[in-house]
């Protein structure tokens, strides 16, 4: 069993059964995690989904800089989504964001997989938008109301820059009991928008300098302000972008968090939990050697103890966010 202090309570981490996280009053001191439901293996699925893409043949080769711990899963699996619903709840984090690809597709019909274990590891869900083929902002908005008769409440809208603002602000404005996020770092266009908040999820791009600068403008304009963190970026194995950025054992994502911190967001949104082709993700590696990178270093830890460093580190900056 493992046990970290953080901010004078006591979490248990992962596979130790968990704390229950206190239900959300309030969106100050809120953490909120990108999760991808996308993940499938032959034996549960019929054949390998995304951890094959470009490519790769697992479970020898992934696509990813860095190999899972849990080896390559299945997000249908329930003992899997299980197992990841508790270890989010036990860092602290409050709410799963989890990506959703319209109407019919594998994302959706996984949603009340998801969203029943969240519910028992007392987890908030929230959905992420995802730009599906022929998504507007009257087919978003459509989406958003027949998701909240599902019980979902919060929903941010990646790539949402792609619509225009008049058309945005039109289709949201008749829905009710529901907050949607932009997906931008300028809060004007948010405001444009119609929408309740803006995060910025791109973790290569915004590494933090503007979050002060853009929770303050937001807070002017009555929005929540939800910008994103991450430990790093490497998409090089799976999509073949060649930009980097580094995790600098550890660095990247605490200089993140403390401009996360600083800017006095009301959210804080975590990219990502599993996004393994991105290489933005905290869920737990295996060192299995090149080509795949390791967490070994991440604050000085190495080994079988690096293995689940990011899922530590989260679970001391959400207290940190959550006792401010």
């Amino acid at each position: 069993m493992r046990w970290l202090a953080c901010a004078g309570a006591f979490l248990v981490l992962a596979g130790t059964g968990g704390a229950t996280v206190p239900p959300l009053e309030t969106s100050e001191g809120e953490a909120a995690i990108f999760y991808y439901p996308w993940w499938g293996t032959p034996v549960q699925d019929g054949s390998w989904q995304h951890w094959n893409q470009n490519g790769h043949e697992p479970p020898i080769s992934v696509a990813s800089r860095f190999y899972p711990a849990r080896g390559p899963y299945s997000s249908s699996a329930t003992n899997v989504v299980r197992a990841h619903m508790r270890e989010i709840a036990d860092m602290g984090v409050q709410t799963v964001v989890v990506s959703w690809w319209g109407p019919g597709s594998k994302e959706d019909g996984l949603l009340d997989l998801v969203s029943r274990e969240a519910a028992a590891a007392g987890l908030r869900v929230a959905v992420h938008l995802e730009p599906w083929r022929d998504r507007t902002p009257e087919a978003a908005a459509a989406a958003i109301a027949s998701l909240h008769e599902r019980g979902v409440d919060d929903f941010y809208v990646y790539d949402s820059t792609t619509g225009h603002d008049a058309d945005w602000a039109a289709a949201l404005a008749p829905l009710t009991g529901v907050r949607v996020f932009a997906n931008t770092a300028l809060p004007g266009r948010a405001a444009a928008g119609g929408f309740d908040g803006l995060y910025t999820y791109d973790v290569f791009v915004y590494d933090g300098s503007s979050f002060r600068r853009m929770c303050a403008s937001a807070r002017r304009l009555a929005l929540v302000c939800a910008p994103s963190v991450g430990p790093g970026y490497d998409s090089r194995s799976a999509t073949g972008d060649l930009r980097v950025k580094l995790r600098k054992r550890g660095s990247t994502y605490d200089a993140m968090w403390k401009s996360a911190l600083r800017a006095r967001a009301q959210v804080v949104t975590i990219t990502s939990y599993n996004e393994w082709h991105e290489g933005t993700q905290i869920e737990a590696a295996r060192d299995v050697g090149p080509p795949y990178a390791s967490y070994d270093g991440a604050w000085g830890l190495r080994g079988r103890d690096a293995e689940d460093a990011y899922l530590v580190r989260t679970a001391y900056w959400v207290g940190k966010l959550r006792s401010r």
